[in-house]
């Protein structure tokens, strides 16, 4: 039995009166003796549509977007609410898989919280699209650096080489009316640790999580803790440059802790409290260390150190935004009401912070840094 044949039985049969729904029993029936093959994550899917119902009957729609990869909003509220039971043994004990699969299930258990929703990314994986954009990130800021590192001969502290701190890319109070400085100072680092740091964090982090969530949503994600960073440094900072990818890192960084923590019961990662100890030890360090850098530099330097705020600023972006992201996994942001809430809060903060460059430096009568 085809699938077309099989929509033809429910809708002839079991709904005989056309009114779009299907009794319970009927339908459980339907599922345990059809002919139809499917594979294992649309067959818990059907069990569990089936028993997070309360009124005695399923939406044929339901059934409809079910079958053709779309989980509807009832049954996206069932699996929040936990009114469901899987049929089959946990995703972790299945066998046999390639080196592909074995990465999809870790990918799954590392970042989503329920079992049917791992389940299901499980089965729907697909490697289109690819998840290129934080790869694509990391290896422009490679090139960048690896450009300006043979350029000036130096690896460490390139802030501290005048040529460096007169590109176009990185971010400076004199410039702030460039306005393509707010995004690009992402690709400039201060040396080859502060870069390390990023692209470890971005390909182990950011790729895991564009695997799930999309492009898109890690792309918006990233970028905003990006402005967020430049446009924090401009208001509470305003006389420090800024480079560094590390306000879009500490977005995705945030929100993927802040996720484990709001859902560590159901998380499944190995060593989850070793590993999110060491998380934020590593970030508390790399912010230490820039805060030393800002305001005790080991060399004498001509003007202000970049700023660390650009650090604490994509962390907030990843407990607002991000979090609420990462949560809303194969649900609309668009129908979330936090989701407006939150969107409404970082567009003013935009508006402000824009006010606050072209007017504020004047009216403060702030002392800048000669331009480099």
């Amino acid at each position: 039995m085809d699938r077309s044949s099989l929509f033809q039985l429910i809708q002839e049969q079991l709904d005989p009166d056309n009114t779009g729904f299907i009794a319970v029993e009927n339908f459980t029936s339907l599922v345990e003796h059809h002919e139809l093959q499917l594979d294992p994550s649309k067959l818990d899917m059907l069990f569990a549509l089936v028993q997070s119902n309360e009124d005695g009957q399923v939406c044929y729609q339901e059934l409809i977007e079910l079958m053709n990869s779309k989980r509807s909003s009832s049954f996206r509220r069932a699996i929040a609410n936990g009114r469901r039971t899987l049929q089959r043994e946990i995703l972790l004990d299945e066998t046999g898989l390639g080196v592909y699969k074995r990465f999809v299930r870790y990918v799954a258990y590392e970042i989503l919280p329920c079992e049917t929703d791992r389940r299901w990314y499980f089965h729907q994986n697909s490697l289109c699209p690819p998840p290129v954009f934080m790869a694509i990130i990391t290896i422009i800021q490679i090139i960048v650096f690896m450009c300006y590192g043979i350029m000036l001969n130096k690896w460490v502290l390139q802030t501290y080489q005048p040529d460096f701190m007169k590109s176009s890319l990185v971010y400076h109070p004199r410039h702030r009316l460039q306005v393509w400085r707010f995004f690009s100072y992402m690709f400039m680092h201060v040396g080859l640790e502060q870069l390390g740091f990023n692209a470890l964090l971005q390909l182990m982090i950011g790729v895991p999580l564009e695997m799930v969530h999309g492009i898109l949503r890690i792309s918006l994600l990233y970028m905003a803790g990006v402005v967020a960073g430049s446009l924090t440094v401009s208001i509470t900072d305003m006389r420090a440059p800024v480079v560094g990818g590390s306000g879009g890192v500490y977005a995705l960084c945030s929100a993927h802790l802040a996720n484990v923590v709001m859902n560590w019961a159901g998380m499944r990662c190995p060593y989850k409290l070793l590993r999110m100890i060491l998380a934020l030890v590593c970030m508390s360090s790399e912010v230490g260390r820039a805060v030393w850098l800002r305001f005790s530099p080991p060399l004498p330097s001509s003007g202000p150190q970049p700023s660390f705020m650009a650090h604490l600023a994509g962390a907030v972006v990843g407990i607002s935004m991000g979090l609420l992201i990462l949560r809303s996994y194969e649900e609309s942001l668009q129908k979330q009401c936090s989701w407006w809430v939150i969107l409404f809060s970082f567009i003013t903060f935009l508006l402000f912070a824009i006010f606050w460059n072209i007017f504020a430096y004047e009216l403060l009568g702030v002392q800048l840094p000669p331009a480099p």
